[in-house]
């Protein structure tokens, strides 16, 4: 009776072992190279990392923030111009401090310095183009301080936003544009971090790149809009 026993357990146990093998195990998974099993779960585990970074996506987002940038500066200068050309009694124009002209020095040379760190990392000179976006960010931050030094001048002579347009337009267009020069030094930020150490990658030299060019247009949006707004404020008055 026990040997009966184990010869009926054995007939049943042998069918089991060979459903699993045809429903993927070794005999046919990962054994069969030319069936095409084995090879499609090996890439499916396969790690990210390779995927080519898109340049484009970037590029877009920046183009829709320059956009809406350009349209929120070019509601606030045709107010300007509108109440500048209307004559009105309130409107007290005044000699911009010497701070404005030493803030548009400061910005075009900060335009200066991220060509050459953006041609420096188009060359892969990682070093050079670390030091030179660290000059761009340290203008960048002495803008913002002129800035300050001028509404602290403006207001230690008595010159406030109520009761005169030109005034308020002056605070409210510099400090505007303020703000967007902050964001900009943010974005500055981020690429000196992906280029603090130097790399090899060919990915990240890629993204590199794509993000010091969209920065880039960033920065010298800013610049140029300096230019209309220093020429805005101080001769069309």
């Amino acid at each position: 009776m026990e040997v009966g026993t184990a010869e009926i357990i054995n007939d049943i146990e042998e069918p089991k072992k060979r459903r699993t093998g045809l429903s993927g195990g070794p005999s046919f998974g990962s054994g069969g190279g030319n069936n095409g099993g084995g090879g499609d779960n090996s890439s499916d585990d396969a790690p990210n990392d390779t995927l080519p970074f898109n340049s484009q996506k970037p590029r877009i987002l920046t183009f829709f923030l320059l956009l809406a940038i350009l349209m929120t500066f070019g509601g606030l200068i045709a107010a300007y111009v509108v109440i500048a050309t209307n004559n009105v009694a309130e409107w007290r124009p005044f000699d911009l401090p010497i701070q404005v002209w030493i803030s548009t020095v400061i910005i075009l040379l900060s335009s200066a310095t991220y060509h050459l760190g953006k041609v420096a990392i188009d060359r892969n000179n990682q070093k050079v183009a670390k030091n030179w976006l660290i000059a761009t960010t340290a203008l960048g931050a002495a803008f913002i301080s002129s800035q300050i030094m001028a509404w602290l001048v403006l207001t230690n002579r008595g010159l406030y936003m109520g009761g005169n347009p030109y005034a308020g337009f002056f605070y409210i267009l510099t400090a505007v544009h303020v703000v967007h020069v902050i964001g900009g030094i943010i974005a500055l930020g981020s690429i000196l971090l992906n280029s603090w150490l130097p790399t090899s990658n060919e990915q990240a030299l890629i993204k590199r790149k794509a993000l010091a060019q969209v920065v880039g247009w960033y920065w010298h949006f800013m610049g140029g809009l300096w230019l209309v707004l220093f020429v805005l404020l101080g001769f069309w008055k």
